[in-house]
């Protein structure tokens, strides 16, 4: 046991350096101003962004509704595929996370431009050109495309572990394909659907950079808005650290609510 204390060491260490401390931070500039003093103005000043939190939310929302919806058919084709094929169609999933983060965003503003490929392949059969840039739309769209194996992966690695004879034996008990998939599947998938909504939702409602490259600045989110607290014009660290506190609350909150749908034995993170 004592061992076992001392490689963990490392660990805590860590967590206290580059978590507790850096939470502590944003809890102590949330809470006081430039002198120094304690203050609640900070908190307060954080409720005219209340449109920002909005659209973030709900965008956030939206993204990690499209990722369930795309990922769980590919992760059930995952689980029920050959070992020897699964490991290749993995690879495919995963092989756009090799990729820079910004070479990605950065092929979507190619993509979506008003020049840019999509409209001109629209414009050989008379199509468009359509506005897909600058849009919410493009935004969302960034967000499935970057964080669709975050959903993925925890939905496979859930249903790679369910007995095929569990759904042999509901089809022979009468069940239909529509039963099967809602009756057996969902239930016993659960744990991945929690967890990769949690995956998804977290970092798509405080991205920054998909909004500011594929939003073009109109399409404001909480990542953006705190990036200008602190590197932007209008610096002032107190209250970005006070929107970031605001955010963490909002996040603990709907894993909160996560947790009440997962299995007892799920802990989410």
């Amino acid at each position: 046991m004592k061992k076992l204390k001392f490689f963990s060491a490392p660990y805590l260490v860590w967590m206290i350096v580059f978590i507790v401390v850096p939470l502590l931070m944003v809890a102590y500039f949330a809470v006081t101003n430039d002198s120094g003093e304690l203050t609640i103005n900070n908190i307060s000043d954080v409720g005219q962004y209340a449109n920002i939190f909005v659209r973030s939310i709900w965008l956030a929302l939206i993204a990690t509704a499209v990722c369930l919806v795309l990922a769980y058919p590919v992760a059930y084709s995952l689980s029920r595929m050959e070992k020897h094929k699964q490991g290749t169609m993995l690879l495919i999933v995963m092989l756009p996370m090799w990729m820079n983060f910004l070479l990605r965003t950065y092929a979507w503003m190619t993509l979506l431009g008003n020049n840019g490929i999509i409209n001109r392949v629209l414009g050989f059969v008379g199509l468009g050109p359509f506005k897909m840039i600058n849009t919410s739309g493009a935004v969302v769209l960034g967000m499935v495309y970057n964080y669709l194996p975050f959903m993925i992966l925890p939905l496979y690695s859930v249903m790679e572990k369910i007995d095929k004879s569990v759904i042999e034996a509901a089809s022979d008990l009468g069940c239909n394909s529509r039963g099967v998939i809602f009756r057996v599947i969902v239930p016993l998938s659960l744990p991945g659907i929690t967890s990769g909504i949690t995956m998804v939702f977290v970092p798509a409602i405080s991205t920054f950079i998909i909004s500011r490259m594929l939003g073009g600045g109109s399409n404001l989110l909480i990542g953006d808005l705190i990036e200008m607290q602190f590197l932007g014009n209008a610096y002032n660290p107190h209250l970005g650290a006070a929107i970031s506190l605001v955010l963490m609350v909002i996040i603990l909150v709907i894993m909160t609510i996560m947790n009440q749908f997962s299995p007892d034995d799920q802990v989410l993170i």
